[in-house]
């Protein structure tokens, strides 16, 4: 057990109380051994091979992966994998190796969460296999037959969540199997998206035979190419900024200039948008302005955002080869002066949204480039390893999006130090979240707070988990996230930024999947070191090291 002294930290309750939403970007406990014991463990049982002489195969293809898995059925614990695998991707990288991506499916609907990844080197031989596996389906017949509609189980869903008329985009459905509580139900997996003063990103579990809500969480995390020519602005904090703008013609007021930036090759573009503050979608439009020189008080908020969404393009596509969020060129939208006082920013799912703070705990959120970078890497996770947004993989989401903050912001190893308002500064509140000391940062929301082990602070360690339900921070997702926040730190304070970069950036697009835990985490880093700079690395070396000082086996 690690011992440590815990220094106190004071702070106004009552400003900390009133300024943060229950969704801040950056209560009685509960018996966490209850709580698990609901869920049927077989339903998500990890799976990590690691081979040292594998079979060598004429190819790195789906056909010879799941000839690899047949082969291997009592190694793995994957029954059947011609039958009961889809094939959902595979992608070559940067060293040679081929990673065959796989959804575990029955009758042909996937299994939500259920995924195995069969990663090959170059020369053709499986190397090792990851993933997460639903056991229970090889136990019990599951029936995929549906009786109600598509647009039923959208209906129930949406007066499930009590979504506003006006959504964001038309909702979408997709049959899956999900375990849920110890039974494996077909159900439809319904997204439902909309803003307003309680933006959601839902995704709704409804049973396609009954039409019953079986699950729900909110996933809100927090024309031809016109010309584009250089422009200039004043971020938020007073700097000046160099812009790539657009110049567009409007019918009744002559030539304006857009906070469009078309000048990046097989990209869609970097757009930043007014949301007027009226929580609405509808009415928001392509941040246009009388001249080139974005230099207004109302126009700081959207100068930083375009700004810093350039910066964090650049640094994807830099370090990592990442065309944009989506990693094939999707188009980059920030909305800025989101909802009234709002302190939070949030990715949706299709863009980033950023309030304007309130003046007392927050300024505008748009002026950090780190949380910039952090809800920017929020899409980059939705593309990739698409960590559901809640419990461990939840706070994987959010400790990634705070990882590749920092790593993109690097003067420090702190979150929204440049969004804290003078207010907050003055009663000692300098950043959100701490990756170099999480303890010195109090988690500002009491209801999460109630279920802490450690005096309220952040925790750095395993035995300062804190064991929540669902309904309080999605299990924690913000608050736990700084764990594995502090494992990256100490990895990067022995082999530096950019290998951390590199390392963490292959556990997520490469080895991680929807429903990987922290431990799970620390294979895909671990083995991300190998792959890079070899078993004997100092690298390797290090990443285990930080793992293991937060007491993460």
């Amino acid at each position: 057990m690690k011992k440590k002294l815990i220094v106190p930290v004071i702070l106004s309750s009552a400003m900390m109380l009133s300024s943060i939403p229950m969704g801040n970007v950056f209560a009685a406990p509960v018996d966490s051994q209850k709580v698990s014991k609901s869920w049927n463990e077989k339903a998500n049982v990890p799976l990590f091979v690691k081979e040292r002489h594998a079979e060598r195969f004429s190819s790195s293809t789906p056909a010879n992966a799941l000839k690899y898995l047949k082969n291997s059925q009592e190694e793995t614990g994957l029954s059947n994998p011609d039958k009961n695998l889809k094939v959902k991707d595979v992608q070559k990288d940067e060293l040679g190796m081929t990673h065959v991506r796989f959804n575990q499916s029955i009758n042909g609907v996937n299994v939500e969460g259920a995924e195995v990844v069969v990663h090959f080197n170059e020369d053709n031989e499986v190397v090792s296999v990851n993933g997460r596996t639903n056991q229970t389906l090889a136990e019990a017949n599951v029936d995929t037959k549906v009786s109600l509609s598509s647009e039923a189980a959208i209906k129930a869903a949406k007066s499930s969540v009590n979504a506003s008329q006006e959504l964001t985009y038309d909702p979408t459905s997709e049959l899956v199997v999900y375990p849920f509580e110890g039974k494996n139900y077909t159900a439809y997996k319904v997204n439902v998206n909309f803003m307003g003063e309680e933006p959601g990103n839902w995704y709704v579990f409804v049973d396609a035979k009954t039409g019953k809500v079986i699950d729900q969480y909110n996933a809100m995390m927090h024309a031809d190419e016109p010309k584009t020519q250089k422009g200039t602005g004043l971020g938020v904090l007073g700097e000046r900024r160099e812009l790539h703008i657009t110049r567009v013609k409007e019918p009744k007021s002559g030539t304006k200039f857009a906070l469009a930036d078309y000048a990046h090759a097989n990209l869609g573009g970097i757009e930043t948008y007014d949301a007027k503050n009226d929580n609405t979608a509808s009415n928001d439009t392509l941040y246009v302005g009388n001249s080139a020189a974005f230099n207004g008080d109302y126009d700081r908020a959207a100068v930083d955002a375009h700004y810093n969404s350039e910066k964090v393009y650049e640094y994807f596509l830099k370090e990592h080869g990442r065309n944009s969020l989506d990693g094939e060129g999707m188009a980059i939208i920030s909305k800025v002066h989101y909802g009234t006082n709002y302190n939070n920013a949030s990715w949706n799912g299709r863009w980033m949204t950023y309030g304007d703070g309130d003046g007392e705990f927050m300024i505008s959120l748009s002026a950090g480039l780190d949380v910039a970078a952090h809800e920017m890497t929020h899409g980059v996770i939705s593309h990739s390893a698409n960590l559901v947004y809640r419990n461990q993989s939840g706070a994987l989401n959010e400790s990634f999006a705070d990882i590749f903050g920092a790593l993109v912001d690097d003067d420090d190893w702190e979150m929204g130090e440049d969004i804290m308002a003078p207010a907050a500064k003055a009663d000692g509140v300098t950043v959100l979240r701490s990756l170099s000391n999480p303890n010195s940062v109090v988690v500002s929301n009491e209801q999460r707070r109630a279920y802490s082990t450690n005096g309220g602070v952040y925790p750095d360690h395993m035995d300062e988990f804190y064991h929540m339900p669902t309904s309080v921070d999605g299990g924690g997702v913000h608050v736990n996230s700084s764990i594995t926040n502090h494992a990256a730190y100490l990895i990067g304070q022995e082999i530096g930024r950019e290998k951390l970069g590199k390392i963490f950036y292959r556990a997520l697009t490469v080895y991680l999947t929807a429903n990987s835990d922290f431990s799970d985490a620390r294979q895909a880093v671990v083995q991300s070191a190998v792959d890079l700079y070899g078993a004997g690395s100092a690298e390797t070396a290090a990443a285990n090291a930080g793992f293991d000082a937060v007491g993460i086996y």
